[in-house]
């Protein structure tokens, strides 16, 4: 028997990057993953990969937008009979320095990065307790570590982390884990937009590859219910 057969994940951001890795690793370990992301072309693809060996279905969101996620949120509840593990994958990041980065900026980072995980957490929660499921966030060494030009970014980042553990306080009683990964520089498309922002020659083949964050991730799920891992920290082999 694999692994996670017979339950089912949501992970947000699933068309690439950590998000596609991970929902691959899941489906091929026997769980049925519910694809998050505003792209349905990309999402497909990821399905397609994924069968025969796992199946996944495609669900799109535009996690900014309040009404999105309501509407994610029910149908989530319709199909799915039980939700086992929610990963919190989706993000987005603006650099700059605070004295000239605009507040809309700051708001699109944190309506993505902090009030989409609440509120999606908020309303599938209930299966969660009843599963006595896992909940992943998917969170940056930036939370725990802000740089030069990043302040919006770690802000949002920093508050994952404290939505997290307030969480894992609330919902161990009920069996729920609750773990985050404080994710370094990664080859996605999203460091490579970082790149050349800070005007750097992207090498993808010397950052963390997202193969390896899922991997953790996966591995962190399957530990005996008697431990629950809260905190991995993962940063690139190499030092920039």
């Amino acid at each position: 028997m694999k692994t996670f057969s017979g339950q089912i994940a949501v992970v947000t951001g699933a068309s690439s990057g950590i998000g596609k890795a991970t929902a691959l690793a899941l489906a091929e370990n026997g769980a049925t993953v519910c694809l998050v992301s505003r792209r349905l072309a990309a999402m497909q693809n990821v399905a397609s990969e994924a069968a025969p060996a796992g199946c996944c279905r495609c669900y799109v969101a535009d996690l900014a937008e309040q009404e999105d996620i309501e509407r994610l949120g029910g149908v989530l509840l319709r199909d799915c009979t039980h939700i086992d593990i929610l990963v919190h994958n989706a993000g987005t990041i603006s650099l700059g320095d605070l004295a000239t980065q605009s507040l809309e900026d700051f708001d699109q980072q944190y309506r993505v990065n902090v009030r989409a995980p609440f509120a999606l957490t908020q309303r599938l929660l209930p299966k969660l307790k009843t599963s006595r499921g896992q909940i992943v966030f998917v969170n940056s060494t930036a939370a725990l570590k802000p740089g030069l030009k990043s302040a919006q970014y770690a802000a949002t980042k920093a508050s994952l982390h404290a939505l997290a553990d307030s969480l894992r306080d609330e919902v161990n009683a009920d069996g729920v884990r609750v773990l985050s990964v404080f994710v370094g520089r990664t080859a996605t498309s999203m460091q490579e937009a970082v790149h050349r922002f800070e005007g750097k020659q992207y090498r993808p083949e010397l950052l963390i590859q997202p193969q390896d964050v899922a991997l953790v991730i996966v591995n962190a799920l399957v530990v005996a219910r008697s431990a629950e891992i809260t905190d991995i920290k993962i940063r690139p082999m190499r030092k920039s």
